[in-house]
């Protein structure tokens, strides 16, 4: 292990002419994994730069994020590598594409193809390295070193196994279809409501749903306006049932007004045949504080 660490210390001998590196030094190398049901985080702080990280969403694969103080890498594109090691004679660097910096403190978020691919070169020894040339001929590079991953990716894959199966943007909206006359949840139509239940128990945040009933055009407009009422209530009254309060739910129902697909044959009209379910963030309606008033008589001395 001195043996890496020494042969780190000479990193810099094959860099880039009048390349400008920002690394933290070995002795102060440290990975943070921070996270909840909603998101993970493994980081390592970049001394007098910011830090690099990595994000992963509930429901999604992990992105490599770079973070700056101050914007020091200012616009255009930049090189993502995975840097071979100084101790690994003969293996070059991994080109992982270009990646788009912004003007942010956010620099670039990379794909999350590219994320992998860092994160099995930091195993295997390799360092995430952004690598950006500017107009005038200027190297400047940002470096993670693999020092200690290993223990904090392990911390990081027990923060990501308590991660939810999916993240507000996947769950917020979905449709429960009903066959011909119709209005019974089936199984699946209950499976996508309990995804849903399950998000707003672990994000209070998430407090309102929205709720509105459809039709296909057969039968007549009165028939297909209830209907779309009484699928609707069916989904507001399963949701009651799992703990949410009516007062939660915005229920509203459309009969054939509103088709997805021209009703023109069979699987158009299956289509139609649903309730929209979508979940809001809703502030909270601030009772007016109640008016203090004083009455009083002033008096005089004689």
């Amino acid at each position: 292990m001195r043996q890496r660490y020494l042969a780190l210390l000479s990193v810099f001998a094959s860099l880039p002419a009048m390349a400008l590196t920002f690394q933290t030094r070995l002795e102060s190398i440290e990975w943070k994994v921070e996270g909840d049901k909603f998101e993970c985080r493994l980081t390592q702080p970049i001394t007098d730069f910011g830090s690099g990280e990595f994000v992963r969403r509930a429901g999604e694969q992990a992105t490599f994020r770079l973070k700056a103080y101050n914007p020091m890498l200012a616009g255009g594109s930049a090189t993502l590598l995975a840097a071979a090691a100084p101790w690994q004679p003969g293996r070059g660097d991994i080109n992982l594409g270009s990646v788009r910096l912004g003007s942010g403190d956010v620099l670039f978020d990379s794909s999350q193809l590219q994320a992998g691919r860092l994160i099995g070169g930091l195993m295997d020894g390799r360092s995430p390295l952004v690598r950006h040339y500017a107009r005038d001929g200027r190297v400047s590079e940002v470096r993670l070193l693999p020092v200690r991953f290993s223990k904090a990716y392990a911390d990081y894959q027990g923060c990501v196994a308590k991660l939810l199966p999916m993240n507000y943007d996947q769950v917020k909206q979905a449709q429960v279809g009903f066959p011909g006359g119709g209005i019974e949840l089936d199984a699946q139509a209950k499976a996508r409501l309990q995804v849903m239940l399950v998000f707003m128990k672990a994000d209070p945040t998430v407090n309102h749903i929205e709720v509105d009933g459809h039709s296909d055009n057969s039968g007549n407009r009165l028939t297909n306006r209830d209907l779309s009422r009484r699928r609707a209530l069916a989904v507001m009254d399963y949701l009651k049932a799992n703990g949410i309060a009516e007062s939660q739910i915005t229920l509203r129902f459309h009969g054939e007004r509103y088709p997805l697909a021209p009703n023109t044959n069979t699987a158009n009209r299956a289509k139609n045949r649903r309730v929209n379910v979508q979940l809001e963030r809703v502030e909270p309606v601030q009772d007016p504080a109640p008016q203090v008033s004083s009455s009083g008589s002033a008096g005089t001395a004689s």
